[in-house]
């Protein structure tokens, strides 16, 4: 008698078909992990990102004040300088006369 192949699925083509979907399976785990987490990381970067705009437009305005505020004390410091130069207690009343 002759012997026929077998037909279907046989044990060892059964064990390969399910050590591949376990490596899919496992691969695809992987991808969605590192998926999301660079998601978060993304996420996390724009908000530093819209942050630091921000605080950088902050920053600037901060220094327009302060400049305005050094000039504001530079007027005045001379306007107080020359009050005091032209008043008359400052001139000798005995050379005046």
């Amino acid at each position: 008698m002759k012997r026929r192949p077998p037909r279907g699925i046989t044990g060892g083509t059964l064990s390969i078909a399910l050590i591949a979907m376990t490596i899919v399976v496992i691969l695809a785990l992987v991808k969605v992990y590192l998926s999301n987490r660079i998601y978060r990381e993304s996420r996390t970067i724009n908000n530093l990102s819209t942050e630091v705009a921000a605080l950088r437009e902050e920053h600037s305005i901060l220094q327009l004040h302060v400049q305005r505020l050094k000039y504001k004390i530079r007027i005045a410091d001379t306007l107080f300088s020359l009050e005091e130069s032209g008043t008359p207690e400052s001139t000798p009343e005995g050379e005046a006369q």
